[in-house]
C-alpha cells in the first residue's frame, strides 16, 4: 500500500515497453525515494524495447533489467496520480485520483535516433512533475 506521506505515480501505456518505462525510470532517478513509482501496460510486451534501453543508457539510466507489467485495478487504486500515454480506455477509473494523459510519440519499432526526442520530452515532463509533487505541498 502507498505511504500516505509519499505521493505515488503510475505510468501506463499499451505495452509497458517504452514510454511508461522511460517515465518511471526518470521519476525514480530524479525523485529518489520521495515518490513511489509504478508502471504498467494494458497489453504488456515480453521485453522492454531495446532502443529504449539504449536511449536511457545514453543518459546514465540502466533499465535493461526492467520487465513489462500488466495493468491492474490494484495498481491504479494504490496510486495518487495516473499518467496515461496512449492506453486508450483500457485504464480503470477511480474517483479521487489525478489522471493526466501525455500525448507522446510511440517508440515501438523505432530506432534509438527516433527514441531520443521522446526520451528528452519525457525527461522534461518528469522534471516538472517532480516539482509539482514534492514542492507543491504533496510530498
Amino acid at each position: 500500500m502507498s505511504d500516505p506521506q509519499k505521493p505515488s505515480v503510475l505510468f501506463v501505456c499499451v505495452h509497458n515497453a517504452g514510454r511508461s518505462q522511460m517515465a518511471a525510470a526518470f521519476l525514480t532517478y530524479l525523485a529518489g525515494d520521495r515518490i513511489e513509482v509504478r508502471s504498467a501496460g494494458s497489453a504488456p510486451a515480453e521485453h522492454v524495447n531495446p532502443a529504449v534501453v539504449e536511449a536511457m543508457a545514453e543518459v546514465g539510466i540502466d533499465i535493461a533489467a526492467e520487465t513489462p507489467k500488466v495493468l491492474t485495478s490494484e495498481a491504479v487504486q494504490a496510486s495518487d496520480v495516473v499518467i496515461t500515454m496512449g492506453c486508450g480506455d483500457a485504464c480503470p477509473y477511480f474517483p479521487g485520483k489525478t489522471y493526466l494523459d501525455w500525448k507522446l510519440d510511440d517508440p515501438a519499432g523505432q530506432g534509438v535516433a527516433a527514441v531520443r526526442p521522446i526520451r528528452d520530452e519525457i525527461r522534461t515532463r518528469i522534471r516538472s512533475l517532480v516539482g509539482e509533487l514534492t514542492e507543491g505541498g504533496r510530498g
